[in-house]
């Protein structure tokens, strides 16, 4: 008989606490999800297990600045090793970057929790977002031969092409989708129109939502609070599921957990759950 797919999900919750008083909970208790990934957790260690109940095994990087960022792990089992450590000595990647080692099926499975900065178009918080992705850039290549099933996962705050942004003509002068944080995308996973985009193009990683939604708008996973966003639909897809492609193609289910109704939101983002059969 086969093993159980191993389910994989990330959250931005925009504040844990938060998202579970308006019902992160009782969505978390109807998923049978094994690991999940949260960012912007503003909490500590001990609220999230709190939270999340003692069955959960913790991994948690807060971010330098109390109250801000923070991205965890939340797993059905140990991890046998954590790292946080990205970039140069000098640069503070605190809160937005957690690498963990689970054993699932007898292999290893790599899962990263990430928060990449959202920005600000022509100011240093642009600065500092492209530190990061330079950061990554350089760690993606490592992760690949540290292990074959690795997934990066999390708000990385870039929609990648004009189908991952509902109002694309009005957003292409800032941050989120100017050209250059684009470009980061086209090493990482190939450049839209090339033969081998999403199949081995850039650096080899494989986007799990596009592979499987296919060349449709969205499924989105952001919507502003304000308006009419959530009920039109204009929304952005930056929470994404990047998987090296022997991990890719082990694929059974990819979703996007969008709320049936405004008033039924617990966070401006929305999960995003894959089932991997490992």
């Amino acid at each position: 008989m086969p093993s159980k797919p191993v389910r994989i999900a990330t959250i931005n919750t925009n504040g844990i606490r938060a998202a579970f008083r308006k019902g992160m909970g009782a969505w978390l208790d109807t998923r049978d999800v094994d690991i999940l990934a949260i960012q912007e957790v503003r909490a500590s260690t001990e609220d999230i297990q709190a939270l999340l109940g003692e069955e959960w095994d913790i991994l948690h990087d807060p971010a330098t600045a109390k109250g801000r960022a923070g991205v965890a792990i939340a797993s059905r089992h140990r991890a046998s090793i954590h790292r946080v450590e990205l970039g140069a000595e000098d640069f503070d990647s605190a809160g937005r970057w957690l690498e963990a080692d689970y054993e699932v099926g007898g292999s290893i499975i790599t899962v990263v929790s990430t928060y990449v900065h959202s920005g600000e178009a022509d100011s240093p918080k642009q600065v500092e977002k492209y530190k990061f992705l330079d950061a990554m850039e350089a760690r993606l290549p490592e992760l690949q031969k540290h292990s074959e099933y690795a997934v990066v996962l999390g708000d990385l705050n870039v929609g990648h092409r004009t189908l991952d942004i509902r109002n694309w003509k009005g957003n292409v002068k800032r941050a989120g989708f100017l050209p250059e944080e684009r470009a980061y995308f086209d090493r990482f996973i190939g450049a839209e129109g090339d033969d081998d985009y999403n199949a081995g193009g850039g650096l080899g990683w494989v986007d799990v939502g596009r592979k499987w939604a296919g060349e449709v708008d969205g499924p989105y996973t952001w919507w502003s609070w304000r308006g009419q966003a959530f009920d039109n639909d204009t929304g952005w897809r930056i929470d994404y599921q990047l998987a090296t492609p022997a991990l890719a193609a082990t694929v059974k289910h990819y979703a996007v957990d969008r709320a049936e109704a405004y008033d039924e939101r617990w966070s401006d983002h929305t999960p995003v759950v894959v089932d991997y059969a490992i």
